[in-house]
Parts: structure tokens; sequence; C-alpha cells
């Protein structure tokens, strides 16, 4: 076990914590940059970029398929398409598969340092495979993980907000088992005003969406490009709100911010 002890630290004090944006849409983006292009720039900077696509029954969009697939894996991430009653299940399973596979990624990379330049998990022998992935799946449960929300507001999706709230919330309640802790941010696109708007800052908590999404117009335009710019440049300013929790310098000191 010295080598996944060693493994354990040095993935431990290199990457702890996770940044993932989470896109939930159903349609193709009609305005702004290429979302894909802009996923692959978030997976550039560490973020990875997970999809949910919501549609509806008995209704193949191609095209909005081949985007939500073409969006995850430029972004390093995981998509799903999903049908609007099956959305809660389906935000936890992509959140932890994401988590999931961004560490088997990491300590891939490890163990090409550890043992061998050409070694990876899947070449392990069986038992030193299980030892490997209970590194992984610690370091799920204890790494700090950042979750930025992606939500389509376009005039299609309003039947499907509540069902979109509902999804979160459980999402969070699922989370807060984790030892590690969980941040949460909220982007909507199209906004009122703007092609993307802030509705809920980094927190730990998700449960003011109840009061948020209510509230929230829906628009014509599918800027998703932007949403993903837009989201990148959030995660750089939160590393600037010094005052957001109490203990948030010390986070950002042991995640070599």
């Amino acid at each position: 076990m010295e080598n996944e002890n060693h493994l354990s630290r040095r993935v431990n004090m290199e990457k702890g914590h996770l940044k993932q944006i989470l896109l939930i849409t159903d349609g193709c983006s009609n305005h702004g940059e290429d979302p894909i292009a802009m996923a692959a720039l978030a997976n550039e900077q560490g973020i990875t970029v997970n999809v949910i696509g919501v549609l509806e029954e008995n209704v193949i969009d191609q095209e909005s398929l081949q985007e939500v697939e073409g969006i995850a894996m430029s972004g390093g991430g995981v998509h799903q398409i999903v049908y609007a009653h099956q959305l809660s299940q389906t935000v936890q399973h992509v959140t932890r598969k994401a988590m999931t596979q961004t560490l088997q990624g990491v300590v891939n990379k490890e163990l090409q340092q550890i043992l061998g330049k050409s070694t990876s998990m899947e070449e392990l022998p069986p038992e030193k495979r299980g030892e490997v992935m209970e590194v992984v799946d610690e370091l799920g449960e204890k790494a700090s993980l950042e979750i930025l929300i992606l939500v389509d507001t376009s005039a299609s999706m309003k039947p499907k907000l509540p069902t979109v709230k509902e999804a979160l919330l459980d999402l969070s309640i699922s989370l807060n088992s984790r030892i590690g802790d969980n941040r949460y941010a909220v982007l909507i696109f199209p906004g009122k005003k703007d092609e993307v708007e802030k509705v809920l800052d980094w927190t730990p908590k998700l449960e003011s969406l109840s009061s948020i999404f209510p509230k929230l117009s829906t628009g014509g335009i599918t800027p998703t490009g932007p949403a993903i710019r837009e989201a990148i440049q959030h995660f750089k300013k939160k590393r600037s709100l010094k005052s957001l929790l109490r203990n948030e310098e010390d986070y950002y000191d042991e995640s070599g911010m």
C-alpha cells in the first residue's frame, strides 16, 4: 500500500478541490460564441463541463443531441439526455460520475510518475486497481467541490424550471453527506437584461433557490457559449472574495490557489 498512500498524499496536496460547470439545457445555442470552444477553454483551466440535455418525450432533436455531447466531450465532462421527470436522479448521477472521472484522470497522471510513464489504472493487477479506486473514492468524499450551475431559461424551458429547481435541491441534499466542502453558484441564460445573469453567488447552501426560481423570466435566445464564458470568469472572481466564508483563506491556501 506504500505506493497508494504516496498517491493519496500527492493527489490530496495537488488537487484539494474539484471545479465543475453543470449545464442544464434543452436546445441548441443560437447566440454568441461557440459553446464547444468555450467548454474546451474551461477544461484547459481545470474546470470540468458536464451537460444534461432535457428533452421532450417522443422528440428526437439530432442537432441538440450532438451539441450536448460535443460540449461535454470538449469540456472533459459527462453528458446525459433525460426527460424532465428523470432530471433529479440524473443531476446527482452526472455530478458524482464527473467527480470520479476527474479524479481518475488525476490519479492516472500520478501513477505514471510513481510507477512509470506507461502505467495507467487499467493496467494494474486487480487487487492494486481496487486499492487505487479506494483512493479515488476517498478523494471524492474529502475533496472540496465547487459546482457552477448554468440553467437555460430560453422560452421552451419555462415549464421545466420547477423540475430543475427540485433537482438542484435534491443534489444539495445528496452531497451534504460528503466530508468535503460543497460550494454552489447559479447563472441563468438569457437573463432579464444581459445574455447571462447571476441568480445565486457562491454559497454552501442551495435552499435559497426556492425563492429565486418562481421569479425567473424566460427569453427566446439561447446564448450557451457566452454562459460558459461567464461561468469561467465567475470561478476567477471567487478567488478574490476574501470574506465570503470565515475559512475561505485557509481553503485556498490548502488548494495552492
